[in-house]
């Protein structure tokens, strides 16, 4: 089975667990949110597709938006948080650490990144699936001021979310105007 497929089993089964268990829909999406921007572990776990299709069930199902929207944004937030912690505690020596031990050019093109764009950096990256979460470890690595990168770091998360969530929320309207 390929990587893809197993993907598209893994979100299948996840949407159907928090169909049929409401109560868990936002927890599940703050852990996958966070996993999804937290780095390294981004790589393994493709989560943003699990959210889309989330936010076609918060659509059929009428689940509460509220909760998973601030539950996801919270994982996110965190995931980031973290990431900025671990750049901060390894510093340059992060740049010996896999993926970033096969890659020597990421840390320095990520530095000139933050550097260029800073706190809007932080935000810029969240939406881009391989800056999400290299972006707060380099902040981290490179000392940027804490608070300028919460700021950005969780604004950025919210709107993520909600951008993701409101994705799948279109995508099943547009599929039911089509396909009534």
């Amino acid at each position: 089975m390929s990587l893809e497929d197993q993907v598209q089993v893994i979100t299948q089964q996840v949407v159907e667990f928090v169909r049929v268990h409401e109560m868990w829909a936002a927890p599940i999406v703050g852990v996958l949110a966070f996993g999804e921007s937290l780095a390294f572990i981004s790589l393994l776990l493709p989560a943003w597709a699990i959210l889309v299709a989330i936010g076609v069930l918060i659509r059929e199902s009428g689940i509460n938006f509220w909760p998973i929207w601030v539950a996801g944004a919270v994982g996110a937030a965190l995931g980031d948080w973290l990431s900025y912690w671990v750049g901060i505690k390894l510093g340059p020596a992060v740049a010996h650490v896999w993926p970033l031990s096969r890659n020597p050019g990421l840390l320095p093109r990520g530095e000139a990144f933050v550097t260029r764009w800073g706190a809007l950096g932080i935000f810029i990256g969240r939406f881009s699936g391989p800056l999400r979460a290299a972006v707060p470890l380099v902040a981290g690595v490179f000392v940027m001021p804490y608070w300028r990168f919460q700021a950005a770091n969780f604004v950025s998360a919210f709107v993520w979310v909600a951008m993701l969530l409101t994705l799948g929320d279109v995508a099943a309207t547009i599929f039911k105007l089509i396909w009534p």
